[in-house]
């Protein structure tokens, strides 16, 4: 078996300059130009393994961004407009999600023919792995049509969508119109690249105290299914819209890390455009901020664990110079330790009257951000308030942040008790480049409560805009329709805006060298702002998105 798909070896993000250095063959798997994967056996997944290997060594986790009103951000004004008329012809759109059912009408022609241009689905090991890559099974225009043509496509292209996720975002995006299901895609001429991810290794969930039976993505699989997104649009010579509808709150909220680090350099190429979701943790209480500025120099943070919640992580980073240190008290008052910040030490801890185990690393700098991280992962916590006491030892003041996991990975049982819903937007969406989308309510123009809030940790003014994200109609797997709601039903809204003006610049030669980012300014530009609010605000971004008043301004209609 490829080491990429074995459970007994872990996937560390290295530089790509230092791959050479390895015993290569399948021990490395390039990425990026900046990173690579070493494949190294697990050796039965010690927790203290996250301490050998740096913490930023290990791929971050992601979940889904949604559980959909095209008036109300000006596309049917633009699409009725002979002068525009956009569709989204020409462009293509590469969702990086949970596959597609590639069968339902939402995503063929009039004719009957598929408009996926290719679909490359990681969990399938018996077909063709696309060129310079190691595993998976390719899947082209012309042996989708074949199956679709059959009596039994999955039997041609046996790649299907079970989750249902990936059907609904790729849908909203560039959806057939169903007159009788009051549906259309915001650009339905518009082609599709589609990448089905594997879920995460079983190996990856263990060192980072994942429930094995939630389903979540690795970043090193969704950066894979991003360059051959990439590639594949390159092949064709289009421009290509990226749209990712999932996050993570791992890591530390500041737009650094491989995934948003790639994403960030492709908004800058022209032709490449990528429509991030900002998360739906703006109300789940898993976001704890404290700045301590007076003596004493110590914080309780109060940790509600509920009953179900029998694996999980806490985060917690620091604004230089502080170094704090940190002890942690069960509802029975039993206590650890204090624990200092060291460079690879791993901590455990058992306590004598419950079953509780907690590992601590306490790092003096991660090597992503060189701030400091208390990484904390419970195994088999007793339920009730437990208290989490960072101190300064130097006696001096301090501000950290805390964030539990996201989406399905914890229950809503387990929360913080003084929480903060700001600086929730999960990864990539603190990425400087790429289009960070909140959601609001297209029918009571409010926010939706879940929507991941700003800014970054160091300051980045995101979300970018806001986008229709409630019970948005969508496809549904086996030929039905649903409704979506969150912020990735937002993201993949605003996804579909953007080939338009990609459409409007690059095939119809307007402004061939636009790039993603272009775009972005222009739809901050264009985008509808309430005169209560003052704005950029960490909330609405910088307002509601808005694209015939974008080609308003932008020619002067």
């Amino acid at each position: 078996m490829s080491k990429i798909l074995d459970n007994s070896y872990y996937d560390l993000m290295i530089s790509a300059a230092l791959a050479p250095g390895y015993d290569t063959g399948d021990n490395i798997t390039y990425l990026t130009r900046q990173n690579s994967l070493l494949h190294i056996p697990t050796d039965n997944s010690n927790p203290c393994d996250l301490g050998r290997y740096s913490y930023s060594s290990f791929p971050t986790l992601f979940t889904l961004a949604s559980t959909i009103s095209l008036e109300r951000s000006g596309v049917d004004a633009v699409q009725q407009n002979p002068d525009l008329a956009l569709f989204g012809n020409g462009v293509l759109v590469a969702v990086i999600d949970t596959g597609v059912d590639y069968r339902h009408p939402a995503f063929r022609s009039s004719d009957g023919s598929s408009r996926i241009l290719s679909i490359w689905d990681q969990t399938i090991q018996t077909g063709t792995i696309p060129q310079n890559f190691t595993f998976g099974s390719e899947y082209s225009m012309e042996e989708i049509n074949a199956a679709l043509d059959s009596d039994n496509p999955l039997s041609i292209v046996p790649t299907n969508d079970l989750n249902g996720h990936g059907t609904a975002i790729a849908s909203i995006i560039a959806g057939t119109p169903d007159e009788e299901q009051s549906f259309s895609g915001v650009v339905p001429q518009a082609e599709y690249i589609i990448v089905k991810l594997k879920e995460a290794k079983a190996s990856s969930k263990a060192i980072a105290f994942v429930p094995e039976s939630v389903l979540c993505y690795q970043e090193s699989d969704i950066i894979l299914g991003v360059r051959y997104s990439v590639a594949a649009a390159a092949k064709v010579n289009r421009p290509l819209v990226i749209c990712i509808a999932m996050g993570s709150s791992q890591g530390g909220h500041d737009g650094r890390g491989a995934l948003s680090s790639y994403l960030d350099h492709l908004t800058l190429l022209p032709g490449n455009a990528v429509s991030v979701a900002a998360g739906n943790e703006g109300n789940n209480r898993r976001h704890y901020f404290n700045a301590t500025t007076v003596p004493p120099y110590y914080n309780d943070i109060e940790l509600r664990i509920g009953d179900n919640d029998k694996l999980f992580s806490v985060e917690i980073w620091s604004y230089s110079p502080a170094r704090l240190a940190i002890d942690i008290s069960s509802p029975n008052r039993e206590s650890t330790q204090p624990v200092f910040a060291t460079m690879h030490q791993c901590r455990r801890f058992s306590f004598i009257f419950n079953q509780t185990t907690i590992y601590v690393n306490n790092i003096i700098f991660e090597e992503e951000t060189g701030d400091q991280l208390i990484l904390l992962r419970f195994e088999n916590p007793i339920s009730g308030i437990w208290y989490l006491r960072t101190q300064n030892p130097e006696n001096e003041p301090f501000s950290f942040h805390s964030w539990l996991p996201s989406g399905d990975m914890l229950s809503n049982e387990t929360y913080f008790l003084n929480s903060n819903p700001d600086t929730t937007i999960t990864s990539p969406g603190n990425a400087r480049h790429p289009l960070t989308v909140t959601a609001y309510n297209q029918n009571s123009d409010s926010i939706l409560p879940e929507s991941g809030r700003g800014y970054s940790r160091s300051g980045q003014i995101k979300p970018d805009i806001s986008a229709p994200g409630y019970q948005i109609t969508c496809a549904v797997p086996g030929n039905l329709y649903g409704a979506a709601t969150g912020t990735g039903a937002a993201a993949a809204h605003a996804a579909g805006i953007v080939a338009m003006v990609f459409e409007w610049g690059i095939v119809r030669g307007n402004y061939l060298r636009i790039t993603g980012n272009d775009v972005n300014r222009l739809m901050i530009s264009g985008a509808v702002r309430n005169s209560a609010y003052s704005y950029p605000n960490n909330i609405w971004g910088y307002g509601q998105v808005e694209i015939n008043r974008l080609f308003e301004r932008l020619l002067n209609l």
